[in-house]
C-alpha cells in the first residue's frame, strides 16, 4: 500500500475545535426509553347500541388492538422494531382506531421530552424506494481506531459502489460536526450526542433505500449494539478496521497521537481511553502479515459481501 504524506487544516466550529474533515472519535449513548400514551377514548353513553353492540362490548373490543399498538410502539422507541413495527410494503402497522362513533382516533405518544405526537404511516415505504434505486438500504458502520483508514474506506466505498449504479451516502464524523453537531463541544455528554445523533441519521438514510457509510471509531461494544438495535435485523453491516494501535500512531495523518501523546489532547481513544475491539462483526478487515491491502481492495471485499447478501439488489 502506498503512504501518503498528507497536511490537514484545523479547524474551528461553534464549540468544536481540532476537527477536520475526516477521522472521527467519539462515542455512542445508550438508546434512551420513552414513556408512551393514548388519547383517552370518548366514553360510549351506555343506553346506546352501535353496531348491534352494547358499550360494554365496543370498549372490550379496543382492548387488544390498544394493547397490539402500544407494544409497536415501544418496540419502535426501543429500537427493536424488526419484527412489530418494520416497515414493508404488506405491513399492517399504524391502522387507525376508531371511537365509538366511528371517529379515527390518533394515537398519542410520548418520547424522550416530544409529547402528544403522531407516527404518521405514508403509503411509500421503504421497499417501494428499494424497488426504485434496485438496492437494499442499509447502514455500514466502520469501526477503528484514528488513523486505521476508516474515512479512506468509506470513499473508496463509496466510489466503488456509485460506479455500480448504487446510491450511497457517507456520514464522516468530523464531517458532520461542520454542520449539524457544530453546537456540540468534545465532553463526553457532546461526544455521546454526536453519535446518538448519527446513529440516527443513519436509520433514515436506511428508510430512504440509501446504503449509508458510516466511519466512526465508535469505541464501546455497547453503544454499538445500541446503534445496531436502531435498524431492523440485517439492516446494520458492522466492518472492524483491524490495525493495531502502534500502526495507527506511526502513520498519524493529522498529528492527534502526538498532542495526546504530549497531554494536549485529553480522553483519546487508544491512548488515555480504552477501544473495545468488536466480538462479532459482519467484516474484519486486517493486516496480511504486516502489509495493506489498497483502499480499493478492501472496498472490494466490502462490495463483495453486499453483492453476495443480496443489498445490491432489491
Amino acid at each position: 500500500m502506498i503512504v501518503r504524506s498528507l497536511r490537514f487544516k484545523m479547524t474551528t466550529i461553534g464549540k468544536c475545535s481540532s476537527i477536520y474533515r475526516t477521522s472521527p472519535e467519539f462515542d455512542l449513548p445508550e438508546p434512551s426509553s420513552g414513556k408512551l400514551g393514548f388519547q383517552k377514548l370518548p366514553a360510549c353513553n351506555s343506553r346506546d347500541k352501535l353496531f348491534g353492540l352494547s358499550s360494554t362490548e365496543v370498549k372490550t373490543s379496543f382492548v387488544a388492538p390498544l394493547r397490539a399498538i402500544e407494544a409497536s410502539r415501544k418496540a419502535h422507541v426501543n429500537g427493536k422494531a424488526e419484527n412489530v413495527h418494520r416497515t414493508g410494503c404488506d405491513s399492517n402497522d399504524d391502522m387507525p382506531i376508531n371511537d365509538c362513533h366511528g371517529d379515527s382516533i390518533p394515537q398519542m405518544s410520548t418520547i424522550g421530552n416530544s409529547t402528544n405526537i403522531v407516527w404518521h404511516k405514508c403509503t411509500v415505504e421503504k421497499c417501494d424506494r428499494e424497488e426504485l434505486l434496485q438496492q437494499r438500504g442499509c447502514v455500514i458502520w466502520i469501526t477503528g481506531l484514528s488513523g486505521s483508514g476508516k474515512s479512506t474506506l468509506a470513499c473508496a466505498l463509496g466510489r466503488g459502489l456509485h460506479a455500480r449504479g448504487k446510491l450511497t451516502y457517507i456520514l464522516d464524523g468530523d464531517n458532520v460536526r461542520h454542520g449539524l453537531n457544530r453546537d456540540l463541544s468534545f465532553r463526553a455528554e457532546d461526544r455521546a450526542e454526536n453519535i446518538r445523533r448519527i446513529g440516527e441519521v443513519a436509520k433514515l438514510f436506511a428508510d430512504a433505500g440509501v446504503i449509508c457509510i458510516a466511519s466512526l471509531i465508535s469505541p464501546y461494544r455497547k453503544e454499538r449494539d445500541a446503534c445496531r438495535a436502531l435498524l431492523a435485523e440485517g439492516d446494520f453491516i458492522e466492518v472492524f478496521m483491524d490495525v493495531p494501535l502502534h500502526v495507527c500512531e506511526a502513520r498519524d495523518p493529522k498529528g492527534l497521537y502526538k498532542l495526546a501523546r504530549a497531554g494536549k489532547i485529553k480522553g483519546f481513544t487508544g491512548i488515555d481511553d480504552p477501544y473495545e475491539p468488536p466480538l462479532n462483526s459482519e467484516i474484519v478487515l486486517h493486516q496480511n502479515r504486516g502489509l495493506f491491502d489498497s483502499p480499493n481492495d478492501l472496498a472490494d471485499t466490502v462490495i463483495s459481501y453486499l453483492d453476495e447478501e443480496g443489498y445490491l439488489k432489491a
